[in-house]
């Protein structure tokens, strides 16, 4: 995968840019203005400002840093980034098209299973790629011969290593990088760099097996010991909570959306439940789903007004919608479907039940929702231009937090997470 990351996806901008080989664009039109990829480079670095860290680095400025750019960055440029600041960017249709064709290519080849139907699109679809990257950039002619490098027929061949190797990041080369990088603080001495290398792996070499024998990976660790830090709450195992947490008084609005989404939940009247409403309840800051999920915000508690912040309040969440709600005689059909918004509140509301002598804890998420106007499925990359209404939801159906990027008037959405991050509702339609 990194060749096409450092090379095919590279040297596709060099492309548009003009910039392969001294190559013009000869019978085709897929160069960009220098004025409109400027554009584009701007709002590349911008959109870090609303892209979660958990996300990754900030994207670079695709037109001015020649620096920053490495596998990993290009990677999620051209998943992410990419296709949503060149739509409508291109002279015809046809080369955004090409470009969308091969993101979704790679993002399949990036699945963590691989159905054998799904291994025959692959090679299906890449020999497709292949044919019109030929009719577009090597035009058939042998003066453009250098627009065909050995990496783009390396394209054809990705299906068959799939199915001899398992799916690629099996065998990626993110591990090997990542641990040549921990070698570096190893080198303590110029003149003899590799001895130093040597003795770093063979001495980890012996700690990791002293560890596994003898079973003392604890008492031998080198590092502090990985403990789930947070307030857990009793009925909620997804995730914890974590500071800051402050008092919030429940004005008349805010009932009545906490009404809604209890009077949903229980059977007691509504006149009720409103008595057993608080007058103050505790907000916190930030929720962290468990097991190195993501780490989600509140905006009435973010910091953001620190020059590196990363807005981490928006996310997706799945609610059990009718689908015959504009009828009136029709029976209640609930069906699940995916909201996006910013969460503004974390609420923990106590709910003391005198008739039974229980109460019960409910962890609420104030969450005012995007008006999604376009999506584009196959990329889940999801449009709005304005913010709707707010709503209370149960936290439990948050499921991610999502990133979004400046598209000239208007907001996109960019899900990462996929099929992997999905509420489950029993059939009794409670969360």
């Amino acid at each position: 995968m990194h060749l096409i990351w450092e090379n095919v996806v590279k040297n596709l901008m060099h492309h548009w840019t003009g910039q392969y080989k001294d190559l013009d664009t000869g019978t085709e039109d897929y160069q960009i203005h220098p004025s409109v990829w400027d554009a584009i480079g701007e709002a590349s670095a911008a959109s870090g400002d609303t892209i979660p860290g958990i996300f990754g680095p900030r994207p670079p400025n695709v037109a001015s840093d020649k620096l920053s750019w490495t596998a990993d960055t290009r990677s999620f440029w051209f998943q992410y980034v990419g296709p949503v600041l060149l739509a409508r960017r291109f002279t015809r249709p046809k080369y955004y098209k090409h470009f969308v064709c091969l993101v979704s290519l790679l993002r399949k080849c990036l699945q963590f299973e691989l159905t054998t139907a799904e291994i025959s699109e692959i090679r299906e679809g890449f020999i497709v790629w292949v044919q019109e990257y030929e009719q577009i950039y090597y035009q058939y002619n042998p003066d453009r011969l250098s627009a065909c490098p050995l990496t783009i027929h390396a394209l054809l061949h990705i299906a068959d290593s799939i199915e001899a190797a398992g799916p690629v990041w099996a065998y990626w080369a993110f591990p090997v990088e990542r641990y040549c990088g921990s070698l570096q603080p190893a080198i303590l001495n110029r003149r003899y760099p590799y001895a130093c290398i040597n003795r770093h792996i063979i001495d980890r070499s012996r700690l990791t097996h002293i560890k596994l024998v003898y079973q003392v990976g604890d008492q031998l660790r080198m590092g502090p010991p990985c403990s789930e830090t947070g307030t857990a709450v009793m009925g909620y195992d997804t995730f914890v909570l974590l500071p800051p947490r402050r008092a919030l008084q429940l004005n008349k609005a805010l009932q009545d959306k906490i009404m809604s989404c209890l009077c949903t939940r229980f059977e007691t009247p509504p006149r009720e439940l409103r008595k057993l409403l608080p007058a103050e309840v505790t907000q916190w800051g930030r929720l962290r789903i468990r097991n190195d999920g993501d780490t989600i915000r509140a905006s009435s508690l973010a910091a953001s007004d620190m020059e590196d912040s990363r807005d981490a309040t928006f996310v997706r969440y799945e609610l059990l919608v009718d689908r015959n709600a504009r009828y009136r005689n029709q029976r209640v059909i609930l069906e699940p479907r995916t909201f996006y918004g910013q969460l503004q509140n974390i609420i923990v509301l106590e709910l003391p039940f005198t008739a039974t002598g229980e109460s019960q804890t409910l962890v609420l998420g104030v969450i005012q929702r995007c008006e999604v106007t376009e999506e584009i499925t196959s990329l889940d990359i999801h449009y709005y231009e304005r913010m709707g209404a707010v709503e209370v939801v149960d936290i439990a159906t948050v499921q991610c937090v999502v990133g979004r990027i400046r598209d000239r008037n208007r907001w996109a959405v960019i899900d990462r997470s996929g099929a992997l991050s999905r509420a489950i509702f029993n059939v009794d339609g409670e969360l």
